[in-house]
């Protein structure tokens, strides 16, 4: 089972973490459009998760046997092609998003507390 540490907040490799195993259960895409993706969800909140973060987090998920990957060929074989990764969850990392799942609601109701907290304090009751 994976912890995630109680920090101030949630860290932004559990952020990530529930993302790419929920995407990883139903895989579509490969990782740039998964980042891409989103990049576009959280613009209007200021996040954009960074390249690096995003792909580390893959490797350390693949690494922990939670993903695999499939290799993929895009483009004109006869021009510019491109081999991309999608990822998929294997047997264990199913196990682990169930887990997981659970573990992350309890966190992000926790950072929502502390955020919601520090706003009704300073500035008052907030609209819900």
């Amino acid at each position: 089972m994976t912890s995630v540490s109680r920090g101030f907040l949630l860290k932004q490799k559990a952020f990530l973490k529930l993302y790419l195993l929920e995407i990883a259960a139903s895989p579509k895409d490969y990782g740039s459009v998964v980042l891409d993706d989103l990049r576009a969800k959280f613009k209007p909140y200021g996040y954009s998760p960074s390249h690096t973060e995003f792909y580390k987090t893959y490797k350390e998920l693949y690494k922990q046997g939670f993903v695999k990957r499939r290799s993929e060929i895009k483009g004109d074989p006869h021009e510019n092609i491109q081999e991309v990764f999608i990822y998929y969850l294997t047997e264990k990392g199913k196990e682990e998003l169930e887990v997981y799942r659970k573990l992350m609601k309890v966190e992000l109701e926790r950072s929502i507390g502390i955020l919601q907290t520090a706003l009704e304090d300073h500035y008052g009751p907030v609209k819900k």
